[in-house]
């Protein structure tokens, strides 16, 4: 049996928040910099998601069916596509309609929900694979929560939601001396198959690419190929943020060069074949369960949830938020909740992490506010707005 390689992409825009002061609360509830986020996203697409996808379908066409990718777009960055660069929408469509590419489910909103709120987690899941359905002609079969956050509960609440396989990060503090290349399952619910990152190959491409003083460097298609195929277990799982290709990885880098080369390098090598997440827990069967009792991610050197929930800043908007749930589900309101959903994406949090060293400046490539603390403060004034809408609601109700 041939070796499975599952490339899957991260797609993802956030709502970013406009500069919002003490003295617009109760005054304005436009919580949103729409210039700022139209700019980034149309700037993005014309570096990444149109040259990727254009990529990605030629190579889906020159090899016949045999490449093949996975991808989850946050529903966020779907309203944004819808809103700002409908090509881009497009170009996702023409994939999806090569019968190559899988779409897979996640939070409508990239939000911490699973964290939080199993109604609100229910709530956004499903939201997602109707927009997915919607845009794109196909019901999601396999689940990536955000920033592949799992845990054994968390698992079990998405086989609950109708999944059957999960994608997680591959952590070496729950691995211990296992490998990430075979399929796993969950330790609550034996039937939800679990895919784990190996994120020293993964971030071989997207953190470590351009680093001239990385003794790999330059990385070529035909060096990471024998990597791969040297390898053991019976699949690799190559997960990475899609805005990698052009934005985080620029043009001149060569990044686009290697994805074109390395599809025609790896199936020139006979024991393996690019499948699908859905594709790989078919062909492939589990070694063992996973014990996963604490919730992991694939971020920063902990691959764990501290990224969002690691400081008391972090804490205190994590907890005021979801203190709304219920109040929320009373009103019933379209307009509230719609709110509610864009101030949970799990960014408003990233942003006021307090980390340093190699992960505090990860943190600080991708932040747009100088410090954490001005991200707390201007989260928490919007906040402290939508909050008074809740309770004004409610007194009227």
């Amino acid at each position: 049996m041939k070796k499975s390689i599952c490339l899957y992409f991260q797609v993802h825009q956030p709502s970013r928040l406009r500069l919002y002061r003490f003295f617009d609360i109760g005054k304005d509830s436009h919580y949103y910099d729409d210039f700022e986020n139209r700019t980034i996203l149309k700037r993005v697409a014309q570096k990444c998601y149109l040259p990727m996808n254009q990529l990605l379908l030629e190579t889906i066409e020159k090899h016949k069916g045999k490449f093949k990718v996975a991808f989850s777009i946050s529903g966020s960055a779907l309203e944004q596509f819808d809103r700002y660069a409908p090509e881009v929408t497009e170009s996702f469509r023409k994939l999806a309609d090569t019968g190559c590419v899988e779409f897979l489910c996640e939070t409508y909103f990239h939000s911490l929900a699973s964290l939080a709120s199993p109604a609100e987690f229910s709530h956004q899941v499903l939201k997602h694979k109707a927009a997915i359905e919607e845009h794109f002609g196909v019901k999601p079969q396999a689940f990536r929560n955000t920033e592949l956050i799992y845990s054994d509960a968390i698992g079990e609440e998405v086989y609950k939601l109708g999944f059957k396989t999960m994608l997680t990060e591959g952590a070496r503090h729950i691995m211990g001396w296992r490998s990430p290349n075979y399929v796993y399952t969950n330790d609550f619910q034996p039937k939800l198959n679990l895919l784990l990152r190996n994120y020293g190959l993964s971030d071989d491409i997207a953190f470590r690419f351009e680093n001239r003083a990385w003794a790999e460097w330059p990385l070529t298609a035909e060096k990471f190929t024998g990597w791969l195929a040297a390898a053991e277990g019976d699949v690799i799982n190559l997960f990475m943020d899609y805005e990698t290709f052009g934005e985080h990885r620029s043009a001149e880098s060569g990044i686009f060069d290697f994805m074109r080369a390395l599809p025609a390098r790896i199936l020139a090598d006979k024991t393996m074949d690019f499948q699908t997440p859905s594709e790989v827990t078919r062909r492939h069967k589990s070694v063992s369960e996973l014990s996963v009792p604490e919730p992991i991610s694939w971020a920063d050197e902990e691959r764990d949830v501290s990224a969002w929930l690691g400081n008391e800043l972090q804490q205190d908007a994590f907890n005021k938020l979801y203190s709304l749930t219920e109040k929320l589900a009373l009103l019933n309101d379209p307009q509230l909740w719609e709110d509610f959903g864009h101030l949970q994406e799990s960014d408003h949090l990233y942003y006021m992490c307090t980390k340093f060293f190699s992960d505090g400046e990860i943190h600080k490539q991708f932040n747009p506010y100088d410090t954490p603390y001005e991200a707390f403060i201007n989260y928490m004034n919007a906040l402290s707005d939508f909050m008074i809408r809740v309770n004004d609601a409610l007194a009227q109700k």
